[in-house]
């Protein structure tokens, strides 16, 4: 095949794949990811289609960003407003094209590409070592900013199976599977179009996915639990744009206290509510009947921060904290511009992070605290586990963003719930509002856009899951190793 038509191909793969990669990124679609990585390796040859891989997969899976529109209650004005949501997804898109066409750009090296036609066994020894490193390179990202829904959330919540394996070996093995899995199909493919080792490749390959799936569905099953607590959790279904209104505020105490009633009623142990809920210096209009925890801000060093508040059964104010450490980009942390947006892109006047442990440790079982996307940083919650946490509790305000969204960000609850062996909780203002088990089994609790209260029991445990323990510490070193074995292969092809 000569190389423009190769080109041409590599750009059909490269576009139809990255529309793929958004619906199964979006929907949870294993299938369509799975063909879209085929597809991603059938373009890597070709940086410029690889950046319309990673291109169309971002901008397809994040369109809900486009629902920041209107930002009016801001302080941007009305003819900005669009320009600025615009801007904000195409730039994701933009990022994500990017670091896509490193990634094929990298793949193309002399290093790693090889004049000499290599075998099977060599080519799998390349596809391994850029498989580890996208998988790193994601992980990584976890601690970034720019992070938002990666490749290893996608073959949720259909395939629990598969994503059991990250019991072990954490999102980043679970992405390096997934990467390997599309590499057999194109490799199918081609031995399809060649006429040899197709039935050889299908054989061995076919064992290794039903094997993989058998791992990672005894890694899930019959965890053991040392007890439970009964917790309700509150979906307050407060629009973003109307919560700082003189209505809402002078309804919110009012709320609270009938929230920490109906809890009471049902004989929960505590009552959640979601990221943002309280105000500065907000308290409770009368003592708590029971333990709460909900999102709030405070005031410290004449910075504010966003937090998880805890009220102790019989108190009017906070006496355990723990303060967000990831702020959302643009939203959180995103400096004033004059005359445009004075306050900077965030309603409450810009936030500071706080420390970067998430383990809360108060008069109830001790927690592995996220607050909204810090679940996507699932290094930081098995830092959490390892230190003592018997459950995770996530908290967020996903308003004004669409169902897409929450189920994106119930995908990753349920990633954490199976790498670190714990129950999760998710409480946000407009859903999802549910309980992941340690096995990735959603419950979901409150229909979406709905304000209401449920309870449920949580699983409490003191399991260390292989992740918890190791981290990325086995990627690593499977990387530095393939890394070598691939060096000493190319000496001896040049020698």
């Amino acid at each position: 095949m000569n190389i423009s038509r190769k080109k041409y191909w590599a750009f059909f793969f490269g576009t139809s794949g990255g529309l793929l990669a958004g619906v199964g990124l979006s929907q949870g679609g294993f299938l369509f990811t799975l063909l879209a990585l085929a597809f991603l390796w059938a373009s890597k040859g070709f940086p410029t289609a690889g950046c319309l891989w990673g291109g169309g997969a971002t901008l397809f899976s994040h369109r809900w960003l486009l629902a920041l529109h209107p930002l009016t209650w801001l302080g941007i004005p009305e003819w900005l407003s669009l320009p600025i949501a615009v801007f904000i997804w195409l730039s994701c898109g933009m990022f994500g094209a990017l670091l896509v066409g490193c990634w094929c750009f990298l793949g193309n090296t002399s290093f790693f590409n090889k004049t000499v036609q290599p075998s099977i066994q060599q080519q799998f020894l390349v596809a391994f070592a850029l498989a580890l490193i996208w998988a790193l390179l994601e992980v990584c990202l976890t601690k970034s900013p720019m992070f938002w829904v990666g490749l290893s959330v996608s073959f949720l919540p259909q395939d629990r199976w598969l994503v059991g394996l990250a019991r072990w070996i954490g999102a980043g093995g679970v992405v390096t599977v997934q990467l390997l899995m599309g590499w057999w199909l194109w490799q199918l493919g081609v031995a399809k179009v060649r006429g040899d080792l197709f039935l050889r490749l299908l054989a061995w390959g076919s064992f290794a996915v039903l094997l993989i799936h058998f791992l990672g569905w005894q890694l899930i099953s019959n965890d053991q639990f040392s007890s439970t607590k009964r917790i309700a959790l509150w979906q307050t279904n407060i629009p973003t744009r109307e919560k700082f209104t003189t209505l809402q505020l002078k309804r919110l105490p009012e709320s609270i206290q009938e929230a920490l009633e109906q809890a009471e009623k049902l004989n929960s142990d505590f009552l959640v509510a979601p990221e943002g809920t309280m105000q500065t210096g907000q308290t409770l209009a009368s003592p708590s009947p029971i333990p709460f925890l909900t999102g709030g801000f405070r005031w410290i060093d004449s910075k504010q921060r966003s937090a998880l508040l805890v009220f102790r059964e019989g108190e009017t104010k906070f006496k355990e904290v723990i303060d967000k450490y990831r702020l959302v980009p643009l939203g959180e942390w995103l400096p004033s511009l004059p005359g445009i947006t004075p306050k900077g892109l965030s309603f409450v006047g810009g936030l500071e992070p706080g420390e970067a442990s998430r383990l809360l440790r108060w008069n109830g079982p001790p927690v592995g605290v996220a607050i909204c996307y810090e679940l996507s940083d699932g290094n930081a919650l098995a830092k959490a586990t390892m230190r003592g946490a018997e459950w995770i509790l996530s908290i967020a305000n996903l308003d004004p963003y669409p169902l897409s969204l929450q189920k994106q960000f119930i995908a990753l609850a349920q990633l954490r719930s199976i790498e670190l062996a714990r129950d999760v909780i998710t409480v946000a203002n407009t859903g999802p509002t549910s309980l992941v088990l340690s096995s990735g089994e959603v419950i979901s609790l409150i229909p979406p856009f709905k304000n209401d209260v449920a309870s449920i029991d949580v699983h409490l445990s003191n399991k260390i899951s292989g992740y918890a323990r190791w981290k990325e510490l086995p990627l690593i070193t499977s990387l530095i190793i393939t890394l070598f074995a691939i060096s000493r292969l190319k000496k001896t092809i040049d020698n």
